[in-house]
């Protein structure tokens, strides 16, 4: 999970556009602001995010509310959390291919994510898998061209 690493402190969400050193971070608060975003989970996702906020050094005091507050944000999204089948074999790693049956369950027209192996075959059947900072920069484009600036 992204959120725990990068330079910054983080504290709250960040607001739009994304502009801070954490870009998993910038991710989510373009979800938790309503954008035409959503964050699917799956219980696969939340137990993994927790593993590595603990291997982060996140304290383990604080990992139940953080995964609850993913938790929240995804309801929010009118979506929630699924379990799905396991049906992909396209990556080595076996985490990787769970993100991908998600993905593929619930139509994913693009996965956010900082892993390697997944941003390597991107696109993969037509769905781009991009770096988290990709993304919030493309967002912070789009943001920027619908709120033009005032000429001075």
């Amino acid at each position: 999970m992204g959120v725990a690493a990068g330079q910054s402190s983080f504290s709250s969400w960040p607001t739009l556009p994304p502009t801070t050193s954490n870009s998993s971070a910038d991710c989510l608060g373009v979800i938790n602001d309503g954008w035409e975003f959503a964050l699917w989970l799956s219980p696969h996702i939340l137990t993994n995010t927790a593993r590595v906020l603990i291997a982060s050094r996140v304290p383990d005091e604080v990992v139940p509310g953080y995964t609850e507050v993913l938790t929240e944000i995804a309801y929010a999204s009118e979506v929630g959390v699924i379990d799905v089948p396991r049906t992909v074999h396209d990556c080595a790693g076996y985490e990787d291919n769970l993100v991908l049956d998600l993905a593929d369950r619930v139509g994913a027209f693009l996965i956010a994510s900082d892993d390697t192996d997944l941003t390597s075959i991107s696109p993969r059947r037509g769905t781009p898998i991009l770096r988290p900072r990709e993304f919030a920069t493309r967002v912070d484009a789009h943001t920027s061209s619908l709120n033009p600036s005032p000429l001075m």
